[in-house]
């Protein structure tokens, strides 16, 4: 692990606060190639101080005492389609300083936010983006969270740049990926829709490109994207670096990943690390600080200097940065991690109808649990019909406990479960719901409630034989049961 920056710690987020904008700092953000912070946003008649001022301002910072700011991947999927309207909307309300879109150019030229080549994924349509005119694109409909064709469709259509730009005005800045070979028709819309200020293009291009294009445009907000391939560029920006980078290294020896390199970077500018998956910072993953933060966020930040995070979970993200706690318990239940079921072997502590262990994760060594690491969420798979897995819970008080557990698929039906306590009968199914992907986790309730004493318990939970098996669990809940009026 990369040793600690002292030099850079950055604090939890700091309570806003209102700015004045001074000729000084006006030249100052327009020296790291911005536009002076507030100019734009009174000449295109926004509020005088909105959450969109207060996110470019910060951007602009880099000093020693700033806050993280956080960056919601494809907006909040987890509560509306990726790269919708809606989806944008509800990461502004979730806290989130800056919104991620993926944008493509339709056969007619209209920008339009679509991460992958075809709409297959996100739609109930088919086809390259590049081979269908907008207005085709408009008759289509988008799929729940990340997609995929078994996922219920929603009333939402695809959105174009500037409804997403417009949507965004006011509240934050938009991070526009895989924009920069159509960057002059992008620049084209966030003027035509007074959102210059909020776009931030990004790219790892030849800096002499770069260069052009902010020279072409002074008040354009430019991230840089380096790895080992292209760690020299930073040295090619001379005096004119942009104000961020984003950092991306898949291993902790990694040149981009050492000390010296991150404070040169700090020292200037700010530095965006990508939380999603594996790859992106060497396993310091979103899903790995649900565990524990610092097998994540506490070390991308206090470690890697981070000081942007792009997030797939904008609603924990912001409490860790308020509060220093991540994925935490509530009060008075018990959470059940799956992959920590008792000991005794097959036919006792489980049955797996498989030998060894299938997945990629930490399973105990002799046993047939299938276990699986999911960018850090360690969790039970290859789940299938007939298995069943034992717990011991030690329950802390006398009382009625909800059940919920938290799962993931990309399929419809997912599956169905059973529980049965201290050797009883098994209960009712519980039907897993679809959650748009294997890695995207949710915590869904599962219909049943239990009386139960203090102390140590069993629980079995059993796969029907007869249903479609194929989810993933990370772990179950039981969430004590608050009677009205206490």
């Amino acid at each position: 692990m990369l040793s600690p920056m002292p030099s850079y710690k950055i604090p939890r987020r700091l309570p806003a606060v209102r700015l004045t904008v001074t000729a000084t700092a006006a030249a100052w953000a327009m020296a790291l190639g911005g536009a002076a912070p507030g100019a734009l946003a009174v000449e295109s008649g926004a509020p005088a101080d909105t959450a969109a001022d207060r996110a470019h301002r910060d951007f602009l910072d880099h000093g020693p005492g700033i806050g993280v700011m956080t960056a919601a991947h494809r907006g909040q999927w987890r509560e509306a389609p990726e790269n919708s309207i809606p989806a944008i909307r509800e990461a502004f309300a979730d806290g989130a300083e800056i919104v991620e879109v993926d944008i493509r150019l339709t056969k007619d030229g209209v920008p339009v936010l679509m991460h992958d080549e075809t709409v297959d994924r996100t739609t109930d349509g088919t086809g390259r983006v590049g081979d269908l005119t907008y207005a085709q694109l408009r008759a289509l409909r988008l799929r729940e969270g990340l997609g995929g064709r078994q996922t219920a469709l929603t009333a939402d259509r695809v959105p174009t740049l500037a409804e997403a730009m417009t949507a965004a005005r006011t509240h934050g800045l938009v991070n526009l990926d895989q924009v920069w070979q159509h960057r002059e028709a992008v620049w084209r819309v966030l003027e035509a829709t007074g959102t210059v200020r909020n776009g931030l293009f990004k790219s790892r291009a030849p800096v002499t490109e770069v260069k052009a294009f902010r020279t072409r445009h002074p008040g354009a907000l430019y991230m840089h994207l380096v790895d080992d391939a292209n760690a020299t560029s930073v040295a090619e920006f001379g005096n004119d670096r942009p104000p961020a980078f984003e950092v991306v290294f898949d291993e902790v020896g990694d040149t981009v990943a050492g000390a010296a390199f991150l404070r040169g970077l700090r020292a200037t500018s700010r530095v965006w690390i990508n939380g999603m998956r594996d790859g992106l910072a060497a396993r310091y993953t979103d899903e790995a600080s649900l565990i524990a933060p610092a097998r994540g966020w506490a070390t991308l930040i206090g470690g890697y200097g981070a000081s942007i995070i792009q997030t797939d979970n904008v609603e924990a993200l912001e409490t860790y940065l308020a509060t220093g706690a991540a994925g935490a318990v509530p009060t008075g239940a018990v959470r059940i991690q799956g992959e920590e079921h008792v000991l005794g072997g097959e036919g006792v502590a489980y049955h797996d109808i498989d030998a060894g262990n299938r997945g990629d994760g930490p399973g105990r060594s002799g046993e047939d649990v299938d276990v699986c690491d999911h960018d850090g969420a360690v969790a039970v798979c290859w789940m299938r019909g007939s298995e069943w897995l034992t717990y011991a819970v030690d329950v802390p008080r006398s009382g009625s406990y909800a059940l919920k557990a938290r799962v993931s698929s990309p399929y419809s039906p997912a599956g169905t479960y059973r529980l049965a306590f201290d050797g009883g009968a098994p209960g009712a199914a519980v039907r897993v719901a679809n959650t748009t992907g294997h890695h995207a986790f949710a915590l869904q309730a599962g219909g049943v409630t239990r009386t139960l004493e203090r102390g140590r318990h069993t629980l079995r939970l059993s796969l029907d034989a007869d249903a479609f098996q194929n989810w993933n669990l990370d772990y179950l809940q039981l969430e004590p049961v608050t009677a009205p009026g206490e």
